[in-house]
């Protein structure tokens, strides 16, 4: 998950575009005749994100990393690329991977030509019946959890993801790994005196309370709003999208990840839900338990990947908020990621508080 918001000036748009209609592997993608235009779509944050139009008026979607390459942004591309060929032939909701160039021989960085979804990122205000009707809320939250169930049920091994991750110990790293990464930020200036006082505090319980076994399968590894897309004409999942983070563990986490995002009576002030209206949607229990009864998975002791969820997502937030720190992003939107984790972190003890 990244909150670095990348920029995509006119000049090196033109110059992709020109690449692009002297790659040889054009001639391979849906469509006629050469790219036509190459517009920005919002929503890309550490990578661009382009509507890809031939001559013909066929459109595609661009994805590339960021102007000034990051760190490991091949790996990423390699990463997502795997996953979204192997889903190819299920029926997990993604789009379709038509092209995945991995070196920087086209545009000088790795890229993917995607199938171009019909459908929209549910945040903010709801469109059409969506915002209309309650049963098409409640309708399209189950399709969402069922998404995550259809990839919990896809097996790594038959679709040659063998090398995706680690599964071995997967339960035990996931506490040690994010609390270095918290205590990382400690170095940089202005974020001590600003660490929630629950980071060691849900670390030991996590680490007291991790379960002695689970299911090893894909995991997204941010399934939420942002990355999901909503069919405009019925309350459906269109697709999951943004694989990079994907990686073998336990995919009750994608489930407890998601539900990170709800908003329901009892949960602490301070956080609005992601979209309006909310009224319709279920409650986290229901869900959790639909979730167990379409893939057969004993559920009862979810609490611990909920807790584990606000644990892991609050630490990449801080990540954001260490950057604003050291002026490497948006200040501003890096409060804001500050105070998320705040909520996250609050949200966490409430769940270790449980009876």
């Amino acid at each position: 998950m990244s909150t670095d918001q990348a920029t995509t000036p006119a000049d090196d748009t033109q110059a992709d575009l020109d690449r692009l209609n002297q790659w040889s592997g054009l001639t391979d993608l849906p469509g006629d005749g050469p790219v036509a235009a190459l517009e920005t779509l919002p929503g890309g944050a550490q990578n661009l994100l382009f509507t890809l139009r031939r001559a013909d008026g066929t459109e595609l979607v661009l994805r590339r990393p960021g102007r000034h390459l990051r760190s490991g942004a091949s790996d990423a591309f390699r990463r997502e690329s795997s996953v979204l060929a192997a889903l190819a032939d299920t029926d997990v909701p993604h789009p379709h991977l038509r092209a995945s160039v991995l070196d920087e021989s086209v545009l000088g960085s790795p890229f993917s030509v995607l199938e171009k979804i019909d459908g929209f990122t549910p945040r903010g205000q709801l469109p059409g019946r969506y915002a209309e009707d309650p049963e098409w809320r409640r309708a399209v939250t189950f399709d969402l959890v069922d998404g995550a169930a259809k990839l919990a049920a896809v097996d790594p091994y038959a679709h040659g993801l063998d090398d995706l991750g680690r599964p071995e110990g997967w339960l035990e790293r996931q506490t040690p790994k994010y609390l270095k990464m918290l205590h990382g930020y400690r170095d940089t200036t202005g974020y001590r005196e600003n660490e929630s006082a629950d980071v060691d505090l849900v670390a030991e319980w996590l680490a007291a309370h991790t379960p002695k076994a689970g299911v090893t399968g894909i995991v997204h590894g941010d399934l939420q709003f942002a990355n999901v897309m909503f069919a405009h004409d019925a309350p459906r999942l269109a697709a999951i999208v943004d694989w990079e983070m994907a990686s073998l563990g336990d995919p009750l986490l994608d489930l407890a990840w998601i539900l990170t995002a709800w908003r329901e009576k009892g949960d602490p002030p301070g956080s609005d839900p992601q979209f309006q209206p909310w009224d319709g949607v279920p409650g986290r229990a229901e869900l959790v338990a639909h979730y167990g009864e379409v893939t057969g998975r004993d559920v009862s002791g979810f609490r611990w990947y909920q807790v584990l969820a606000c644990f892991r997502l609050a630490a990449l937030l801080e990540g954001s908020y260490a950057r604003a720190l050291d002026g490497k992003m948006n200040a501003k939107l890096g409060a804001a990621l500050h105070s998320y984790a705040g909520w996250l972190w609050t949200k966490a003890r409430q769940e270790m508080d449980r009876d």
